[in-house]
């Protein structure tokens, strides 16, 4: 498909990241669908990482769906500052109040202006959506974005210190 969300952005490490709940290249489970889709659940997944790249200060993670039918995506979280010790984040860390996420960890506003993790939710017979779970490895320990800053301001001021990116696809469809 086209709209690769990496294609003009600098070449970094790459590193791994898996899940309990998701699957590369796999249908989301309804659980990580928006709660206002049948079985949807706003939950965001397990998400654990490894192999960091040497340097790596703090983590972020952002989940974008570059197929919704906006012109420019939609961003459905983004969490900031995951200090570096830390490589995993449990089912549902994402959550109103991020109790999921570890001390010092802040979530931004997704698209949809709530600082939690939103599901999919692409429109009925739209066809299938690539959701981009992404880890990325930062030089810094907080990446100084304002809590109300969007995940689009967040991914420009990244681009400096990004030392590695670890990807995991997952797709998704109503029909």
């Amino acid at each position: 498909m086209s709209n690769n969300p990496f294609a003009k952005l600098p070449e970094v490490a790459v590193f791994q990241v898996t899940s309990r709940d998701i699957a590369e290249g796999l249908p989301l489970p309804a659980h990580q669908y928006s709660s206002g889709v049948e079985g949807g659940k706003d939950l965001s997944p397990h998400l654990k990482w490894s192999g960091a790249p040497e340097g790596t200060k703090s983590f972020a993670v952002t989940a974008y769906d570059p197929d919704a039918p906006t012109g420019s995506g939609l961003w459905h979280w983004a969490v900031i500052d995951i200090p570096a010790g830390v490589t995993e984040l449990p089912t549902g860390a994402g959550g109103e109040h991020g109790d999921g996420l570890p001390q010092g960890a802040l979530q931004l506003p997704n698209d949809l202006r709530l600082k939690q993790f939103i599901g999919a939710a692409p429109p009925a017979g739209h066809g299938p959506h690539r959701y981009y779970f992404v880890v990325h490895a930062l030089d810094v320990e907080k990446i100084g974005v304002d809590p109300d800053a969007t995940p689009a301001l967040l991914g420009f001021t990244m681009l400096g210190h990004t030392l590695g990116r670890a990807v995991l696809a997952a797709t998704g469809e109503i029909k």
